[in-house]
């Protein structure tokens, strides 16, 4: 997106959960001139184009259950003029997809900083949409962006989800099983990413699977699912499940979410 734009894009860590406008604010050195944020769980698709009239863009997407996120109500001449964090009643459907430009980066720093000083907080964390609602009291003038497609990854099952259909769009552009992957009396259903050193025995993967570099899978059946670098998978069948790396599995298990460095043995 930075290049895109002509831009140098930057990435900042959060070490405490303290919410958006702390994780935001970390990134206060860069907060000068026109800033676009975006945060590390979010992926999309879109024709990335910036009103330059207006103060901000902040780009949405329609759900069915907005109560997990912030979400924005958009005024008869299209732009935004309420920021909800996390409605528990009705308020609108078109939630934060964790995109935003800023024409002046600097009054963003500063009114993320005053939500600091003052302990300004909501559900115990400083909120960025806290701090958006109150620039757009100032005057500031906020539009909303679309995007094609939007992927969370906020947990396995979205994670899982989001998996599949970048497989999906990728596939007829990429060369996605790798061929220093070993293939053994294995049936490889498309799309699937299958990376370097990788070892497939006796097993069927697909559709919508990546299993990272070196990982073996053996006597198994796999669909729906993630497998980390150095994963060893024998005997099961999965679906709908995220392994992390450097993982054992070994058994009859359906679904699952299992960390870097966990053991699992079933019957």
């Amino acid at each position: 997106v930075a290049a895109g734009q002509g831009a140098t894009g930057s990435i900042h860590y959060q070490d405490k959960p303290l919410g958006t406008a702390h994780a935001v604010l970390c990134a206060a050195e860069h907060l000068e001139g026109p800033v676009v944020v975006a945060f590390a769980d979010t992926l999309f698709r879109a024709d990335f184009k910036l009103d330059a009239s207006a103060d901000g863009v902040i780009w949405v997407n329609r759900v069915e259950d907005p109560r997990a996120f912030g979400v924005v109500q958009l005024g008869e001449d299209g732009r935004i003029v309420e920021f909800v964090e996390k409605p528990q009643e009705f308020v609108s459907d078109l939630a934060i997809i964790g995109i935003y430009y800023f024409k002046d980066g600097a009054r963003l720093r500063r009114e993320l900083q005053h939500l600091i000083d003052h302990d300004i907080k909501g559900g115990g964390e400083y909120q960025l949409t806290h701090a958006l609602e109150n620039m757009k009291n100032d005057g500031l003038r906020f539009v909303p962006g679309t995007v094609d497609a939007w992927m969370d990854c906020g947990n396995k099952d979205v994670t899982v989800e989001t998996n599949g259909r970048i497989l999906e769009f990728v596939q007829h552009e990429e060369q996605l099983v790798s061929p220093q992957a070993k293939l053994v009396n294995a049936t490889v259903v498309p799309p699937c990413f299958i990376g370097p050193g990788a070892k497939i025995v006796n097993s069927t993967v697909g559709p919508h699977v990546s299993i990272g570099a070196r990982s073996t899978v053996t006597d198994s059946t796999l669909t729906d699912c993630i497998v980390g670098e150095d994963s060893h998978l024998t005997r099961i069948t999965l679906r709908n499940s995220m392994i992390g790396r450097h993982a054992v599995l070994d058994g009859q298990f359906v679904s699952l979410s299992l960390g870097d460095y966990s053991r699992l043995e079933g019957e």
